[in-house]
């Protein structure tokens, strides 16, 4: 009998930092895990009301979306300095050299 792959969580260690974050925001007393719960369950709504398959490859990308609205809503970061963390998080990935860590220029 063959044995089988063990199931690894996390693809991508982003992955891990933003279920952190939201444990973090959580313990912090910003958001309870009832506003957690609904707002991740909302952004998983949205994409699949836009046509997300729902085959489980993109549940770590409603889970940025959940956060990123709960951010907003309690006014944690204003919504153009979420847009200006985005865009300098995407302009790092892009130019690290492949096999660096991915780190923002203060």
């Amino acid at each position: 009998m063959r044995q089988s792959e063990p199931e690894v969580p996390f693809q991508e260690p982003w992955q891990a930092q933003a279920l952190a974050t939201a444990l973090s925001l959580q313990d912090a007393g910003i958001i309870t895990a009832a506003e957690w719960s609904e707002a991740l369950g909302a952004a998983i709504r949205r994409a699949q009301d836009a046509g997300d398959p729902d085959r489980g490859d993109t549940y770590y990308l409603h889970v940025v979306d959940a956060l990123e609205t709960l951010l907003g809503e309690k006014r944690v970061l204003p919504g153009d300095e979420i847009a200006a963390r985005k865009a300098a998080w995407e302009d790092a990935y892009k130019t690290t050299p492949h096999g660096d860590p991915v780190e923002l220029k203060r």
